[in-house]
């Protein structure tokens, strides 16, 4: 998932604010913890969890967030954020950001479906330090993402946690970082649905937006998904 398809732009509507759950990550999930955690959405149990989000001066926040949706997933976006839907995924993109790939958060319902390696599902992926990507190769870092053409060295899976998400289920969470052979790291964050099959995904974390990623992944909501 390195990429989007070409795709139409719209900007989401102005529908108000609309309220975001707030991220809950449980730390070490254990015993009857990690059976109520997976009584919906079934998986492995991680083992620990790091704190690895990056230290950053903060951009502007959003006023408020607004609702958008793709096939039944419900999901808040940033007021001022566009919104691109290429009919099966959804990029939310932070001002100013042309493409989808830095910054960006992309949504990818029956993304392991869809995707021809089976990614993020096959063999765990979205709990190994090489699984966040299909192709961990390339680095992502601010400077290198538009060129692609600067390698990968190592990457560590930091964070192994759970997200409660609005509809009360509990997805696998993810944060890599990432170091390539010029020096620069970059990291990713994924929120992983294995039962219902729904990715949310940060390509490469704009430091900037960190805390907002957290908030808009746990506004999802897949119950009209699953209906």
């Amino acid at each position: 998932m390195s990429g989007m398809p070409s795709r139409s732009r719209f900007k989401a509507p102005r529908l108000g604010f609309a309220a975001v759950a707030l991220a809950a990550l449980a730390a070490g999930c254990s015993g009857s913890g990690a059976a109520d955690a997976f009584s919906s959405e079934g998986g492995p149990s991680p083992q620990q969890t790091y704190d690895g989000v990056v230290a950053a001066a903060k951009a502007p926040g959003p006023e408020g967030f607004v609702p958008t949706e793709i096939e039944g997933v419900k999901i808040n976006a940033p007021e001022g954020w566009q919104v691109d839907d290429s009919g099966d995924s959804l990029c939310m993109r932070p001002p100013g950001q042309q493409n989808c790939d830095f910054g960006a958060v992309q949504v990818f319902p029956h993304a392991a479906q869809r995707h021809p390696a089976n990614w993020p599902k096959k063999d765990d992926a979205f709990n190994q330090d090489n699984g966040w990507a299909a192709q961990p190769n390339a680095c992502r870092s601010a400077g290198t993402a538009r060129a692609g053409n600067v390698a990968v060295t190592a990457s560590t899976q930091t964070t192994q946690g759970f997200t409660t998400h609005a509809d009360g289920l509990k997805s696998h969470h993810s944060v890599w970082q990432v170091e390539c052979e010029n020096g620069d790291t970059f990291e990713v964050r994924m929120w992983f649905l294995p039962k219902s099959d729904v990715v949310v995904y940060v390509w490469a974390v704009d430091p900037r937006y960190a805390e907002y990623y957290d908030q808009i992944a746990a506004s999802m909501d897949v119950t009209a998904y699953n209906s």
